[in-house]
């Protein structure tokens, strides 16, 4: 996003300003129900029964969304947004699997996926995903009133527009997730103080804590971590609180 514009500013309601949802799956009756409910609520859908299409449509008529399911034939899911994060590539992504398990749940966070929903599902509840990672792709809840579009952070080889919703390490964009952003950028607006997981679950991604999604958090951190800390000499700018959550420490140093 060019750095004299400002986030497009989104709405409460369901619609998200008619944004494009591109739905993966290789059930026929699933993607033709999804297309007809999420078309009903003002989304514009299209759909696709595997992967072999997928890069011609990302490149033709990119989406604003991805919903993709996990189990399909030939190139799987994971396996998707595992190339799709490898070549930079953040377009939100919201993964569809019929195994609801902790760990594929978390597999599929660790790929890149910036929600995961446990089939069968109601659609009114994946109305509710797609609204959500819609609204933190466009905007955070640490880009409030009191920043700017100029606003950043700095911290290490890293410079946070906030603004912009760009992270760089010397004047290069590094790929996040929508997820990604939205908790280090929490993260970074509350310099040396601890925030629970519960609290990075609200104020990030909009979630409740208290039950098993607890734990992508751990997953996002892990894979900020991994994003932070090789760039920036050994550094440790999103340290644990043992017991408690995490901290983002902008000199990196070791907390006393």
């Amino acid at each position: 996003m060019p750095a004299s514009r400002r986030p497009a500013p989104f709405t409460t309601g369901i619609t998200m300003d008619n944004a494009k949802i591109l739905v993966v799956d290789d059930d026929a009756k699933l993607r033709d129900l999804l297309s007809r409910y999420l078309s009903q609520q003002g989304f514009s859908v299209d759909t696709l029964p595997d992967s072999r299409d997928l890069d011609r449509k990302l490149s033709r008529n990119r989406p604003d969304l991805l919903v993709l399911d996990v189990m399909m034939p030939g190139e799987d899911g994971l396996a998707v947004v595992r190339r799709l994060r490898a070549q930079g590539e953040n377009l939100p992504v919201i993964m569809l699997t019929a195994r609801g398990e902790d760990i594929d749940r978390i597999l599929g966070l660790e790929m890149g996926a910036d929600d995961y929903l446990a089939k069968p599902f109601n659609p009114r509840e994946l109305t509710a995903r797609v609204q959500a990672v819609l609204r933190r792709h466009r905007a955070t809840p640490a880009l409030t009133a009191s920043h700017t579009a100029d606003d950043v952070i700095e911290f290490g080889q890293f410079v946070l527009h906030l603004g912009r919703r760009e992270l760089c390490r010397n004047d290069q964009l590094v790929a996040l997730t929508s997820a990604e952003y939205a908790v280090l950028a929490v993260l970074a607006a509350h310099p040396r103080r601890p925030l629970t997981r519960e609290q990075l679950m609200e104020m990030a991604l909009g979630k409740g804590g208290g039950d098993s999604l607890d734990r992508s958090i751990d997953v996002h951190v892990s894979r900020l971590r991994k994003a932070l800390d090789s760039g920036d000499n050994g550094a440790r700018h999103i340290q644990t609180v043992w017991g408690y959550g995490y901290v983002f420490v902008p000199d990196g140093q070791p907390r006393e």
